[in-house]
């Protein structure tokens, strides 16, 4: 699919739709025109056998005009004057013609562009995605007579946005996107275990594809699978955990990111609403959100409402120094946009949404921290968590974890729940790694009934007196 950001404006009327836009937002605050055109594929190989395969292409647009916290908002998967003259009608009709309070949060803009623009739907065709599945599952297989099932997927996407605002101005971006997975189920005669490791980004589409990368992805499942063979039941109470460097960094994405994105903050339901300034975590502690990083699943050229992104800082050596912000909530709180606003699709609101959320190194070596605990639990890898973002109270599911004894990395144990509260264990977190590591490039966030890509990280961290949830009896 090939078609310029003039055949997209030009779709829904070219110089009128630019005209009906500016005066549908004329008396408005704030708003924009969103156009989206897509493709999406999924291949699921599973059990030996092309489990699924999905393909879906479409296109739309989104208009929202906005005044005070009131945002009116049409959209439509036809892209016609038609269309939008009636979208323009329903905007102008809920606003009601209220005259403009508008202030200027808009910063400057630039073009730099953080990944290619090549298709990953058609960089490969569709027989050589079914022979490289074919493949991996088959290496797979051949790792460990105990590995019973293997599971390999291929997600891509493509994703041109085009945004028109009121005065003309006109923001473009293309976003490809793949990724990468392989589950694997593994079985003795007494247990089973469970596997999985994936990767992907923004980057040329092939570049994922290369044989070093998925043996080393198909390895990785299988060691994880096999070390669940060995696992007891992890114990229950209060005790010093250890997490690992990247991928773990989900705990902060949804036990702390979430709190510090700008709308839960400025109606006041966030746990950390009115903290700005004052210290909530050790000084060892600086946590930012980073939506420049080149190829990165959670980077964006622009967001969606032609912001470009920004690294902001979050928590900055334990001090609460900035919430990651959209046009609206900025306007409201008085302060710029960080280049946070996010949407699912043309379908969609934007949202102030996190992008690559991660914390910055600290002084201590790995094993420094390891050493410093006499009895605990290290948590290397997560599953699926809940968080209440009002409270921040989170539960988590470790689906790789050890006991530590004397600083020393014991056996590993299964069933281990991670139970606390966001704010209370920034607090507790007494030592920071050296060896931050970004997540290899698997994220979805949800919010609001949206899901957006986003990336992860951070170095080893210890958290003294976290609850753990345990299946030993």
């Amino acid at each position: 699919m090939t078609v310029s950001k003039d055949q997209d404006l030009a779709a829904l009327g070219g110089a009128s739709a630019q005209k009906l836009v500016a005066d549908t937002l004329k008396n408005a605050d704030d708003g924009e025109l969103y156009i989206e055109r897509s493709q999406s594929e999924s291949l699921v190989f599973d059990d030996g056998r092309l489990r699924s395969a999905s393909f879906d292409e479409g296109e739309g647009f989104g208009l929202r005009a906005v005044s005070g916290e009131t945002a009116a908002f049409a959209h439509s998967s036809i892209l016609t004057p038609e269309a939008l003259k009636r979208a323009a009608e329903t905007c102008t009709s809920i606003l009601g013609g209220k005259p403009s309070a508008s202030v200027d949060v808009s910063p400057a803009t630039t073009t730099k562009r953080l990944y290619g623009a090549n298709n990953p739907v058609e960089a490969m065709g569709f027989a050589a995605k079914i022979n490289l599945l074919e493949q991996v599952d088959a290496f797979t297989r051949k790792l460990d007579p105990r590995v019973k099932q293997v599971s390999v997927s291929i997600g891509s996407s493509w994703q041109k946005v085009s945004i028109l605002r009121g005065d003309g101005s006109f923001y473009h971006d293309v976003r490809p996107l793949t990724r990468f997975g392989v589950s694997v189920t593994t079985e003795d005669n007494r247990t089973s275990g469970q596997g999985s490791h994936g990767f992907g980004g923004r980057a040329d589409p092939m570049s994922y594809f290369t044989e070093a990368l998925w043996k080393d992805a198909a390895r990785e499942s299988v060691r994880q699978a096999l070390v669940g063979l060995e696992a007891e039941a992890a114990p229950a109470g209060e005790m010093d955990v250890l997490l690992g460097p990247g991928w773990p960094g989900i705990l902060l994405h949804e036990a702390i990111g979430h709190g510090l994105e700008g709308d839960f903050n400025r109606k006041g339901t966030s746990a950390f609403a009115g903290l700005m300034g004052t210290r909530i975590a050790s000084d060892e502690v600086t946590v930012v959100d980073d939506g420049t990083i080149p190829d990165r699943r959670g980077s964006i050229s622009i967001d969606d409402e032609g912001t470009s992104p920004n690294c902001t800082t979050l928590i900055e050596n334990g001090i609460l120094v900035g919430f990651m912000q959209d046009r609206l909530n900025a306007r409201l709180m008085g302060v710029k946009p960080t280049g946070n606003g996010r949407r699912q699709s043309y379908a969609y609101v934007p949202l102030p949404r996190m992008t690559n959320t991660y914390m910055l190194n600290g002084k201590r070596h790995p094993d420094e921290i390891r050493a410093s605990i006499k009895k605990g639990l290290f948590a290397k890898s997560f599953g699926g968590g809940q968080v209440d973002i009002t409270s921040g109270n989170f539960v988590f599911t470790c689906t790789e974890a050890y006991l530590i004894e004397d600083g020393k990395i014991g056996k590993p144990v299964k069933g281990a729940i991670l139970i606390g509260s966001g704010a209370e264990a920034l607090k507790r977190i007494t030592m920071v790694g050296n060896d931050m590591a970004l997540d290899p490039g698997i994220g979805t966030c949800g919010k609001a009934g949206q899901g957006v890509p986003v990336g992860v990280g951070q170095p080893t961290l210890r958290i003294n007196n976290l609850t753990v949830g345990g299946t030993q009896a």
